[in-house]
């Protein structure tokens, strides 16, 4: 997703957010280790995408 449109959810939603990404990342990293995992980007895509919420997080954070 873009980072615009996590720019536009609440904190609470970017908190919830933040969780499912790490719950999916733990899960896929989980699938890689046992050899089942079948799409090795979707790891990547994951990574990122938690990157752009926290970082959101963070600006919005800033902003007081």
């Amino acid at each position: 997703m873009k980072a615009s449109k996590y720019r536009d959810m609440t904190t609470d939603q970017l908190d919830s957010e933040v969780r499912d990404l790490a719950q999916q990342l733990f899960r896929l990293r989980f699938q890689k280790a046992t050899g089942q995992l079948e799409n090795a980007q979707k790891i990547r895509e994951i990574r990122k995408d938690l990157a752009r919420v926290k970082t959101v997080l963070t600006q919005k954070g800033n902003k007081g």
